[in-house]
């Protein structure tokens, strides 16, 4: 799984910006370390950071698609929320359980984890921070939202073992991410 590259605005300013420049930087690297890899599936959250981080990797293998799927995207916001108040909202969410949050957000845990351990197939999976700590969650059998600080555009690398299971082989370069 691969988180997107640095967004051109924050969760409070726009519901679904692109990258900027540092991000297509961050995605042009990341897709030179994968394109080290036979080709895969890519698969990519409908969100437009992921859809052109993913960009990178689908040019440097002549892939044609990028396959959008909605299971991988961003934790939405509460109903109700305004697009100023989104950020207090993530920043008291990541600071505790998916259990506290209830079952909207456990569902979209499970949804996020289930998807990933059915990839029949070795796969390149766009998506976002708190999806895939959701997945790192799983596997360690830890109930917080934030696992790891994941860096834009690094990489964790997940293994399935054909039942539904997974298990974190290697997990993404860490940074001071800010929510913004």
């Amino acid at each position: 799984m691969v988180r997107h590259g640095r967004a051109a605005a924050g969760w409070d300013t726009d519901v679904d910006p692109g990258l900027d420049e540092i991000g297509r930087e961050q995605a042009s690297v990341t897709a030179q370390r994968l394109a080290q890899l036979p080709n895969m599936t890519l698969i990519s959250s409908p969100m437009k950071r992921c859809q052109e981080t993913a960009g990178f990797l689908s040019a440097m293998w002549n892939h044609a698609v990028v396959t959008v799927e909605p299971l991988v995207t961003e934790i939405p916001s509460p109903d109700g929320y305004e697009l100023g108040e989104r950020i207090e909202w993530l920043r008291t969410a990541m600071a505790g359980t998916w259990g506290e949050l209830g079952s909207l957000y456990t569902d979209f845990r499970d949804d996020v984890v289930r998807y990933v351990a059915q990839c029949p197939a070795d796969t390149v999976i766009f998506s976002h921070f708190i999806a895939i700590n959701a997945v790192i969650g799983s596997c360690l059998g830890d109930d917080r939202l934030v696992i790891d600080s994941l860096d834009n555009a690094s990489v964790t690398v997940f293994e399935t073992d054909g039942d539904g299971g997974l298990r974190l082989i290697e997990r993404g370069n860490q940074a001071d991410t800010l929510i913004r």
